[in-house]
């Protein structure tokens, strides 16, 4: 199992593109791995046979344990190969090959040896064609074998499958369902479900103790006058026509990556022995996703037009949604924008993405009665929330950025300063 993320310690199989038996090619996708922030392949690295695939589709794994091997044409694999540590190069001139990170490397076998421990009562089988085998109720006896030496490999369940007096081995394979697919206590007659932790919980629980535990949180909420916004919003999105339209959400991203640069402070990292005061803006936002949170980055965000934010962030929120983001396209921010607007929550308090010093929390935009010039008027409101570090970001520090954001919102031009 290759490390595919910065932060990924283990990895679901989610599905195999190959079959134990296929013909592979360096380069070609072997299967589909959940990582702890999105979906992402997992490629060979040799040219070879794929054998013995020790994970089934829906298994976790951790790091460097073998999902599989491949080896060369006619080559025997012995069956402890599968629970063996990642390969080591052999010496120059050596019989082994090295096949990444991902697989095992194979060991030629002499035709006269011990047969493998999974070859019990006579029927040569793979671990993965046992275990499915297994739960799915079908004797390896009644199955003939199409690998090498007449070994039972999947393809030859799956062709008994197919079959009316066989089980279904596809059962096992089947990938553990979030919250919103759990079936009603009235169809299932239990009074509740345990359903694993997918990746992307797994690392949601693991950051959220590394930032409410560690790091000492402070909140400064200020509300702001959309009007002028609201006016220059629809004066663009006229003068745009076909081309695209401007969102509150571009308007937001904007103001706070240019009042980040007016407040370093804030743009900033904790490092234990010291703080990284960023030259650039990189803005992470938050997108729910089936199970989750994930928080792509929009790079250079104060370098960027609206339009042209507001196309980078549709496209980062698609990939996000079907758990297609790269790596380089989730890390590396160096403050964050949440939005619940669009769920009308008005205000609320967001965690912070360590090492980032500060989040900021936006709420939906309303009419609420206030007073203009002596007459009470409605007039749209907006409540940010800026969730501090307070090991970086002292109070009159947070406010004094939240200041300079409040007035670009409130008045368009001042952005141009």
């Amino acid at each position: 199992m290759e490390a595919l993320s910065p932060t990924m310690e283990e990895g679901r199989l989610v599905k195999w593109h190959k079959q134990e038996g296929d013909a592979v090619k360096a380069g070609e996708t072997l299967a589909e791995v959940e990582t702890d922030k999105a979906v992402m392949d997992l490629i060979a690295r040799a040219d070879g046979v794929l054998q013995q695939v020790a994970v089934t589709e829906g298994q976790t794994v951790p790091v460097g344990n073998v999902v599989a091997v491949i080896a060369a044409p006619g080559e025997t694999v012995g069956a402890s190969v599968a629970s063996a540590p990642p390969p080591t190069p052999a010496p120059s001139g050596g019989g082994m090959r090295d096949a990444g990170s991902m697989v095992a490397v194979a060991t030629p076998k002499p035709a006269t040896a011990a047969a493998p421990a999974g070859d019990a009562g006579g029927v040569k089988a793979s671990p993965l064609a046992r275990r499915i085998a297994k739960e799915a109720g079908v004797d390896l006896k009644l199955v003939t074998g199409s690998g090498p030496g007449g070994r039972v490999v999947k393809r030859d369940l799956d062709a008994t499958a197919a079959r009316p007096q066989a089980a279904t081995p596809a059962a096992v394979a089947a990938a553990p369902h979030p919250a919103s697919r759990i079936p009603h206590p009235a169809v299932t007659g239990t009074p509740f479900e345990d359903v694993p932790l997918t990746q992307i919980r797994k690392t949601i629980a693991k950051r959220l103790v590394t930032s409410l535990g560690p790091v000492p949180h402070f909140f400064l909420t200020s509300e702001v006058d959309m009007e002028r916004a609201a006016e220059a919003r629809d004066a663009l999105n006229r003068q745009l026509g076909d081309r695209g339209k401007v969102s509150f959400n571009d308007i937001i991203v904007k103001a706070t990556a240019l009042a980040l640069t007016k407040h370093r402070a804030c743009n900033a990292w904790f490092q234990e022995d010291h703080i990284r005061y960023w030259n650039e803006v990189h803005l992470g936002m938050a997108v729910a996703v089936e199970d989750g949170l994930i928080t792509p980055v929009i790079r250079n965000a104060d370098l960027k037009p609206l339009l042209e934010i507001g196309h980078e962030a549709k496209q980062l929120a698609d990939k996000a949604r079907s758990r297609r983001l790269q790596p380089s396209e989730y890390t590396g921010s160096t403050f964050s924008v949440s939005n619940l607007g669009m769920f009308d929550i008005d205000q609320f308090t967001a965690v912070i993405n360590p090492p980032e010093a500060g989040i900021l929390a936006v709420g939906t935009i309303t009419p609420k009665p206030v007073v203009v010039d002596g007459q009470v008027v409605p007039r749209r409101r907006l409540r940010l929330t800026m969730s501090c570090d307070h090991r970086v970001i002292d109070g009159a520090t947070g406010a004094a950025f939240l200041s300079t954001l409040k007035g670009m919102l409130e008045n368009p031009l001042a952005m141009l300063l």
